[in-house]
């Protein structure tokens, strides 16, 4: 779909969310809820990309004390790519992190001694896309790609999920040329015409887009979800060691990171706030319009609105499941699909946006 210029009609109504559940609060920049004194239990904890808007749920926990709260020192670390966080947490490097399901689910599969587990989903609708310009040749149609020249990271998880996309949707890439190009000149190399199209996260980088120039109305947003992918996103992802030995740290993770979750639904921009603070290039109101995005789009969907964030429906998950072996046959399907707890969660009461 094209994408307009984003105006205030279009962001999140802070009066829809003040009587959100459970305390949620309105400002994430203060100092409000935050423990006098550290953590008991360190957690090292791995993000799959640099600070950005999509850590302001992390940031917000640590921020204003919601991990302190729980009896947590939490330490969050920068990551490039969701398999080398996986691989950290693996290796003992760090203790939890955020990250593409998918890619746990395919590590699990690959590394029959690694037992690491999902416990929370974030991004209920995943942001896999494709994100061109209309006046390079692109629509919302995925036949449109044909005869274009596309651009991808190697560890963009979009593109992990090309194999899968091509396939339910009967594209034929021998008349695609895919470059792979660094994840610092995907936005550049679309902006200035050197492809046609890229490989991101789609909402977050149709709002990059636009910040670099590039008008609203000749970009071309192609989420994968639109198009026959039924899988999950990002989730919170914990090392089997740390479920054996500290269960009650992992529930005090989940709810931390629910309370950080909800600041940044009520607001935003303040929660951008935080990102400035750890990423001296990152501009507020990029960062304010791409978490506005990333709430609408994919973290408060129908069926987080109906049943709480951070679950799965079963059904659902069996039928991302079957799509992933569609691309590639797993070893052992239970052990891979294996990847997903819900017995850290809080109560679904206590979920409720």
């Amino acid at each position: 779909m094209p994408i307009a210029s984003p105006s205030h009609s279009s962001m999140l109504c802070r009066r829809r969310f003040g009587q959100l559940a459970m305390g949620a609060v309105v400002a994430c920049a203060g100092g409000v809820g935050r423990a006098s004194a550290q953590g008991s239990t360190a957690i090292r904890f791995a993000l799959d990309r640099r600070f950005d808007a999509l850590a302001a749920p992390f940031l917000a926990a640590q921020d204003k004390g919601y991990f302190g709260a729980e009896g947590l020192d939490v330490v969050i670390e920068p990551g490039n790519g969701a398999r080398a966080m996986l691989q950290r947490i693996a290796a003992g490097a760090q203790d939890a992190g955020f990250g593409d399901i998918n890619a746990l689910v395919r590590f699990r599969d690959e590394n029959p001694g690694a037992d690491l587990k999902a416990v929370m989903i974030i991004h209920d609708r995943p942001g896999y896309a494709l994100i061109g310009r209309k006046s390079r040749g692109v629509t919302t149609a995925p036949a449109s790609l044909e005869g274009r020249k596309l651009g991808t990271a190697s560890i963009d998880a979009s593109f992990a999920q090309w194999p899968l996309f091509k396939n339910l949707n009967k594209i034929d890439d021998s008349k695609i040329k895919i470059e792979t190009i660094g994840l610092p000149v995907r936005e550049p190399m679309l902006a200035s015409g050197e492809i046609d199209a890229l490989f991101a996260f789609g909402p977050s980088t149709a709002v990059s887009l636009r910040a670099r120039g590039v008008p609203g109305e000749d970009i071309v947003l192609m989420e994968m979800a639109d198009h026959g992918l039924v899988l999950y996103g990002s989730a919170v992802i914990v090392s089997g060691k740390l479920i054996a030995s500290k269960p009650d740290a992992v529930r005090g993770l989940v709810r931390a990171v629910m309370r950080g979750t909800r600041d940044a639904v009520v607001n935003p921009g303040a929660c951008a706030q935080l990102v400035l603070r750890r990423n001296e290039s990152a501009q507020i109101e990029v960062e304010r319009d791409k978490l506005t995005a990333v709430v609408e789009r994919n973290i408060l969907t129908s069926y987080v609105r109906a049943h709480g964030l951070g679950g799965i429906d079963r059904e659902r998950w069996a039928q991302a499941l079957d799509q992933l072996a569609l691309a590639g046959s797993f070893r052992d399907k239970a052990r891979a699909g294996d990847a997903f707890t819900d017995a850290y969660l809080p109560p679904a009461g206590e979920r409720m946006f």
